[in-house]
């Protein structure tokens, strides 16, 4: 594995990249992490033939600058940089993984075909449309989403996200683990260290403060996904009920489901021994 600088978008974003080749595998991770919650795919993924990127996104990481912004951080802002990695790949096939927000922000770039995808794959977020659906009409899932509004408060998250070196940041991982192991104490200094660079944890929180302005976007009809769908879901996410899957069929042609019991929201970085096999199985069969 080796860490490079792309330039793209007017950003320069750190990507982390195993193999090679014409064939892409984009991984966007969530909040409150980095291209380092891909540690564990990308070798699959390069012993699979693909060239795999996980890049800091916008406001993460080492990717720079960070703006301060929230329209900078608007779901169509975010699309454009995706776009913008995948022009400066140079690759010919597309497959695009994501999880947390990387997966609403794949979600939103498969739907609008913003470029070509072979495939796509989701971790534990829902499609945009069940989500707004259930924000309206399912009390349960709107009392788990109190951090969504919380996030719209101006300098507070911040502060309680980075107080007592980012004790919030490390919080998130590891109480809401199931299996803490891979959630060593190295690890959630790496994601203190990130949040707690200049303008970064403004940055991260901005995506909720960017979607929350776009949110009348979620009532507008989605058109039908054509791009072959994998959803890996660990079924004891804290943040996002399972019910969140009902319905999806709906919204995608060619969709596979994947539920993972005793598994959290995190779910590749907890449990890679039960996600990578799923990944290499859907991803080797013809479609």
């Amino acid at each position: 594995m080796q860490t490079r600088f792309v330039e793209a978008n007017g950003f320069r974003f750190a990507v982390d990249e195993m193999g090679e080749g014409d064939h892409l595998a984009l991984c966007l991770h969530g909040f409150p992490e980095s291209r380092f919650s891909w540690r564990f795919q990308l070798p699959l993924l390069a012993d699979m033939g693909y060239r795999a990127w996980a890049p800091d996104l916008r406001g993460y990481g080492e990717t720079e600058p960070k703006p301060g912004a929230v329209s900078a951080y608007v779901i169509d802002r975010l699309m454009e940089d995706v776009a913008a990695l995948i022009d400066a790949s140079g690759a010919k096939r597309v497959t695009l993984i994501g999880h947390d927000w990387g997966a609403g922000l794949a979600w939103s770039f498969a739907i609008n075909r913003v470029r070509p995808l072979e495939r796509l794959v989701i971790m534990n977020v829902p499609h945009p449309a069940v989500m707004a659906e259930n924000l309206r009409s399912n009390p349960a899932q709107r009392k788990k989403s109190w951090y969504i509004f919380f996030f719209q408060l101006p300098w507070l998250p911040e502060r309680m996200m980075t107080a007592r070196d980012a004790r919030g940041v490390r919080r998130a991982f590891h109480e809401m683990a199931v299996d803490k192991t891979n959630f060593t104490p190295e690890v959630l200094d790496h994601y203190a260290r990130n949040a707690r660079r200049p303008g970064a944890i403004r940055g991260m929180i901005n995506w909720y403060r960017g979607a929350f302005r776009a949110r009348r976007r979620l009532s507008e009809p989605w058109p039908l996904l054509e791009t072959p769908t994998l959803i890996v879901w660990g079924e004891e996410d804290a943040a996002l009920g399972i019910e969140l899957l009902d319905g999806t069929e709906a919204h995608v042609r060619d969709l596979t489901i994947e539920r993972l019991p005793g598994v959290s929201h995190w779910v590749q970085q907890e449990a890679p021994q039960k996600v990578n096999p799923i990944l290499e199985a859907w991803l080797s069969t013809p479609r």
